[in-house]
């Protein structure tokens, strides 16, 4: 029978695995296009990544789209966001 204790720990490595992917995605984006963006303005949702950030921000994100996914892929590798919103 599994106790809850090794439940919890299940979830405590889920949970901090999101925020590990936060922490990446917050460096690769200010190393990339020189903008800090706060943890609670990172969400990722079924290989998306929203931004709850200025419009003018998500602009120079999206023009540089394409070296921040790599530069994820890097680190992340298949638990990379695809996609951005």
């Amino acid at each position: 029978m599994i106790e809850i204790k090794d439940l919890l720990l299940r979830f405590n490595g889920f949970l901090l695995s999101e925020e590990i992917k936060k922490e990446y995605i917050q460096s690769v984006i200010s190393d990339i296009v020189n903008i800090q963006i706060k943890k609670e303005d990172i969400k990722i949702k079924n290989g998306t990544l929203f931004l709850n950030i200025k419009p003018i921000y998500k602009s120079e994100i999206f023009m540089k789209r394409d070296q921040i996914f790599f530069e994820l892929e890097k680190k992340l590798g298949k638990k990379a966001p695809k996609n951005i919103r």
